[in-house]
């Protein structure tokens, strides 16, 4: 019986084989999904609005001959524009002829859509603003220390003119950055538009990533600024100690020079508590923590 093991085998793979090309050789119904793509437009010209990104053709044909077409490479139904302009309306029974990979064998039941209605519009460009689509996650104790840089910061878009008119930004690719904890230049497609190109195809983002500390800064002097002539404010006390958050690089470039804290004149003498909050005059990329003491006591002085 072992002995016969691969006969037997090789004999239903033989009636299996034999079984599918007689199957095969009868016709058949399918039904395809086709991408379809639009050419040959008028020089400076191209299409203004949405169409189909694809059409269901239903095919009938000998079975090897409709799983050849499945199995092939993918095949788009082409429609050849012309040199008319302006609104257009086709029916796509009439592009058999363009599309030789539907061979005489095969006969075409059915297209649906079976027609479209389009217009052809001159290409017009304009200047779009490029925004970033990121999804930024961070290792604990790390965050963006500096605003993030777009180079370049817009791109030049060409289309139709229906559509670029009101055109005032586009977007990258969505991007999903985890478990960040260090400096990022990457560079990132733009999401493409339908009928549309852009001078530049890609963008570059550097994203600044540090470890974002805490710092304080003890006795900074408060001014106190649009002071009249005649006049003198006291304050109680004068200098202040305050606490900053960023990038560890950012914080740690910084001193009580660079830092501004002031309260208006104006304020001290519409002031009803007694105590004004001085303002502080932060440096870029930084938040404020807290001000010691938070309220400062005052006497205003008159000059004779």
């Amino acid at each position: 019986m072992k002995k016969n093991l691969h006969i037997i085998i090789i004999s239903i793979i033989f009636s299996i084989i034999l079984w599918v090309s007689i199957s095969l050789s009868n016709d058949y119904y399918a039904t395809f999904k086709i991408p379809l793509k639009m050419v040959n437009f008028p020089e400076g010209y191209t299409i203004g609005s949405k169409i189909p990104d694809d059409i269901s053709v239903k095919l009938k044909g000998e079975g090897w001959k409709l799983a050849a077409l499945k199995l092939g490479r993918e095949t788009d139904y082409i429609v050849s524009v012309g040199k008319e302009t302006g609104k257009r309306f086709i029916n796509l029974y009439n592009y058999l002829v363009d599309n030789q990979w539907l061979s005489s064998d095969i006969e075409v039941i059915d297209i649906s859509p079976d027609t479209l209605s389009y217009n052809v519009e001159k290409i017009a460009s304009t200047r779009a603003e490029i925004i970033p689509d990121l999804n930024l996650n961070f290792k604990p104790g790390f965050g963006l220390a500096t605003e993030m840089i777009i180079r370049p910061e817009s791109t030049t878009v060409f289309g139709p003119s229906s559509r670029i008119k009101n055109l005032r930004a586009v977007s990258t690719e969505k991007l999903s950055f985890n478990n960040l904890d260090d400096k990022i230049d990457e560079k990132i497609p733009l999401r493409p538009i339908p009928e549309m190109n852009f001078s530049n195809s890609n963008v570059n983002i550097i994203l600044d990533v540090q470890k974002i500390v805490d710092k304080n800064f003890d006795n900074l002097p408060v001014e106190i600024i649009d002071i009249p002539s005649d006049r003198n404010v006291i304050l109680l006390p004068n200098k202040i100690s305050i606490g900053l958050r960023g990038g560890v690089d950012v914080l740690a470039k910084l001193n009580n020079d660079q830092l501004k804290a002031h309260i208006n004149y104006r304020e001290v003498v519409l002031d009803t508590l007694g105590s004004i909050i001085p303002k502080i005059t932060l440096p870029e990329n930084t938040s404020l923590i807290y001000i010691k003491p938070e309220r400062l006591r005052y006497i205003i002085k008159k000059f004779n």
